[in-house]
């Protein structure tokens, strides 16, 4: 019993140091925006503001239209976040549950994309959306990222556990295959949908390179375009950036820590390691 009480107490403080290790950074940043730029440089440092002000929001807020660069970022995560949801669950259920020539070659293509560094694609999908005359649009910020590879391996994963039969007794009652996925499969995806949704909206959030590419006027800026240009136009000011960087985490704390429940279900039933 005093040994597995020992083993108790080691595991927890492990847990906890690296508990410490995982928010540490964030807790800093968090308590540092309350301080003034002449604190975040001091050296040593100091966790806790000696003199707490909101000024670094309110300054953040003449400098950069935060608030349009707020709702871009809201607008283009959502958009893309809705379109995995929906084309990865309508691929996810093709490979899952429908039977077609080369289906398992055309997988395998999908999975071997994942392998494709999304810098690689960067090139010819600015070419696409400059021939298609989508350059400094939202549609152009979006289009790339309505559906992408691990979206579809999610969907597919969990999907395929679902039960033959109740697809099987929608077709016998007359059903239609939009019907079958919108009214049965679409209810039983919610925490891999969650989990999706959770991953893509992380992605798009904090996308930078291409809202940077697409983006060229200042009403399309995302917010981590905006904190850039802020950054390069009149040097590092580090109490912006840290305000700024509270801005942009606070929408993901959030989100996870209402979606967490399905996030874990998702996970740990969709085949990912």
């Amino acid at each position: 019993m005093k040994r597995t009480r020992g083993q108790h107490v080691i595991t927890y403080v492990g847990l906890a140091a690296g508990l410490l290790l995982v928010i540490g950074p964030f807790l800093w940043a968090g308590l540092s925006s309350f301080k003034p730029e002449s604190e975040i440089r001091r050296d040593p440092p100091t966790l806790l503001p000696e003199t707490w002000t909101l000024g670094n929001y309110a300054e953040l807020l003449e400098r950069v239209h935060i608030g349009q660069a707020f709702m871009n970022s809201m607008i283009v995560a959502l958009a893309i976040v809705a379109g995995n949801l929906l084309f990865g669950s309508m691929v996810g259920y093709g490979f899952a549950k429908l039977q077609f020539r080369g289906k398992n070659v055309v997988f395998a293509l999908v999975l071997a994309q994942m392998a494709v560094p999304a810098i690689v694609l960067m090139m010819p999908q600015f070419v696409l959306i400059a021939k298609l005359g989508m350059v400094n649009t939202f549609l152009g910020i979006i289009l790339p990222g309505l559906i992408n590879p691990l979206g579809v391996f999610l969907m597919r994963q969990f999907i395929a556990d679902l039960p033959d039969e109740l697809i099987h007794a929608a077709r016998v009652d007359g059903a239609g295959e939009f019907r079958i996925f919108f009214r049965i499969i679409l209810p039983l995806c919610r925490p891999a949908m969650a989990t999706l949704g959770l991953i893509t909206f992380l992605g798009a959030w904090n996308n930078f390179l291409w809202p940077a590419v697409v983006a060229q006027s200042e009403d399309l800026y995302t917010l981590p375009v905006a904190l850039n240009i802020l950054n390069f136009a009149e040097g590092t000011h580090y109490n912006l950036l840290v305000a700024g960087s509270v801005i942009v985490i606070a929408p993901i704390l959030i989100l996870f820590v209402f979606l967490q429940r399905f996030f874990i279900q998702g996970i740990a039933t969709s085949g990912i390691k």
